[in-house]
């Protein structure tokens, strides 16, 4: 889903107040971590993911691989925080 700068800006500005509710450590992205952002989209469908890796690169590669397994959006990242969005297909 291509997002406009409208629609991303204003996702940003929702997602601002939120906390991670996924963290990637070590063990990077598994089956188990992809189930968990899935039923998180579903329930919320913007939510903020934190990454532990201190190479900016793999946290770039870790947040849109996440995306592209999720099906989702990779809104926003910042440092080790990263917004994905997800529509909710039930309305």
């Amino acid at each position: 889903m291509t997002l406009s700068a409208k629609q991303r800006q204003a996702l940003k500005t929702a997602a601002h107040h939120l906390k991670p509710v996924i963290r990637i450590g070590q063990k990077g992205i598994t089956d188990s971590l992809i189930r968990e952002t899935d039923a998180a989209l579903n329930a919320h469908e913007l939510i903020k993911v934190q990454i532990q890796d201190d190479d900016r690169a793999a946290r770039r590669q870790g947040a849109l691989d996440l995306a592209g397994a999720t099906a989702s959006t990779l809104v926003h990242q910042i440092g080790k925080t990263f917004i994905l969005y997800r529509q909710n297909p039930k309305g």
